[in-house]
């Protein structure tokens, strides 16, 4: 039976990335963990919805990581290419669709790597963010950023373990535990995050649980502008604390080694044109580097590849 939706085919309306056949998002028993409010985000390496969000999530956690810890859980967005649905069959009917989607959320996705080195699955990649995780929960988080950046702007394959042994190295993971681990128990894990997902009634990505105290919860689903993230929080913990930071552009690449335009903009608190000027001219000043795509640059700080 031919599925009503495929998961590529991220409806940027919406702002989710959809899996076909499941139901609507169920409450779960909310986690306090060691701060009031547990946040349990289900995302993929490859969900470009989950991309668009990374301004809002990267300046929700400089606001408000005093009181919130974010859960990061894989969804298995692309299994394999056995299906035929939602106008995409095959991975080049992906390409068009993704530079559509980076117009819209602003944010810099090149396509083409759906011509050129087409991904057969997200699975691995998934897989190996599981293992990262078994080595250092901070570092995995970049190393789920790299990763994106790799195939979101650099067109790589990211189910190839030379461009994941690569990001590991970028980002200070041992990458002989984590080949050992992905053929160990980061599968196992990954297969828990699917069964999480599955129970919690998650059907696309990006889906935020935003879980306070006393079992108070609000699910986030899909692209979402940044003030729907501050009700969320404001709703479950009434009594959250908003933290200023600063926003020189030292400051944010010392937090985030690498921008998008859209990114600094939203951190920075500016338009995207003020920010594209201060950050080309730092560029041409030999403070940042560039990574130049078809659909716009990503800013970085000079040692962030190191």
């Amino acid at each position: 039976m031919e599925q009503a939706t495929n998961p590529l085919l991220c409806d940027p309306a919406k702002g989710v990335c959809e899996i076909p056949g499941t139901d609507t998002v169920a409450r779960q028993q909310g986690i306090t963990g060691n701060k009031p409010v547990e946040i349990v985000y289900f995302t993929d390496p490859i969900c470009s919805s989950c991309w668009g969000i990374e301004p809002q999530l990267r300046k929700m956690k400089l606001e408000y990581g005093a009181d919130i810890r974010v859960s990061y859980h894989m969804g298995g967005l692309l299994p394999d290419w056995s299906y035929n649905s939602g106008g995409i069959s095959k991975p080049s009917d992906v390409a068009h669709h993704w530079d559509e989607v980076s117009r819209y959320y602003d944010m810099p996705i090149d396509g083409d790597v759906w011509l050129e080195d087409p991904l057969p699955s997200s699975y691995p990649p998934s897989i190996a963010f599981k293992a990262a995780q078994l080595q250092d929960e901070y570092k995995a988080i970049a190393f789920l950023r790299r990763i994106r950046e790799m195939v979101f702007l650099e067109k790589k394959n990211i189910t190839k373990w030379e461009h994941l042994a690569q990001a590991a190295l970028q980002t200070g993971l041992d990458t002989d535990r984590l080949k050992a681990d992905y053929a160990r128990e980061a599968e196992t894990l990954f297969k828990a995050d699917l069964d999480l997902a599955r129970k919690s009634g998650v059907r696309g990505f990006p889906t935020l649980q935003i879980n306070g105290q006393a079992g108070k919860q609000e699910i986030l689903y899909g692209f979402r502008p940044y003030e729907a993230f501050e009700a969320a929080l404001a709703k479950v913990h009434p009594g959250i604390t908003k933290t200023p930071y600063v926003t020189s552009r030292e400051s944010l690449f010392t937090h985030y080694p690498t921008l998008t335009t859209k990114e600094y903009a939203v951190l920075s608190n500016q338009t995207t044109e003020q920010s594209e000027t201060q950050l080309e001219q730092a560029f041409r000043q030999g403070i940042l580097d560039k990574v130049t795509t078809k659909n716009g640059p990503m800013w970085q700080r000079k040692d962030a590849r190191q």
